[in-house]
């Protein structure tokens, strides 16, 4: 069974090019188009990582991490940020937040995939 992904994007274009990217892979993808929509999903079902934006009208990325970290079903799913941004402060308030990772845009998509297939080797897959 392939692992799953909630991808987490208020770009049309950018959440289509990471689905394409992730799906290609062999990687189960849910879209969300903000944190309110991914928080919804994910209070109902598990996955093995989510992948969010940072930026995000509604809910930021940072926020909707700390609402995941409270949720019994994903304490422990690794979260990775993606974003423009790179200061210091942004991802000390990612880190306190509960998140696994920080990816600043723009990637390239092997360094996404290797940095999730990284992520999703060393930790536990989502309970069902």
């Amino acid at each position: 069974m392939s692992k799953s992904i909630l991808v987490v994007e208020d770009s049309p274009s950018m959440r289509q090019l990471l689905s394409v990217t992730l799906r290609s892979a062999g990687y189960q993808v849910i879209e969300a188009r903000d944190g309110e929509e991914a928080l919804e999903y994910a209070r109902g079902h598990a996955v093995d990582l989510v992948l969010t934006d940072v930026n995000m009208p509604r809910m930021d990325g940072i926020t909707l991490v700390a609402h995941l970290r409270t949720l019994a079903s994903h304490y422990r799913t690794p979260t990775l940020l993606l974003t423009t941004e790179s200061s210091p402060d942004r991802k000390l308030q990612s880190k306190q937040a509960g998140a696994t990772g920080w990816i600043t845009k723009p990637f390239s998509p092997e360094q996404l995939l290797t940095t999730l297939t990284r992520l999703l080797a060393s930790e536990c897959p989502a309970q069902s």
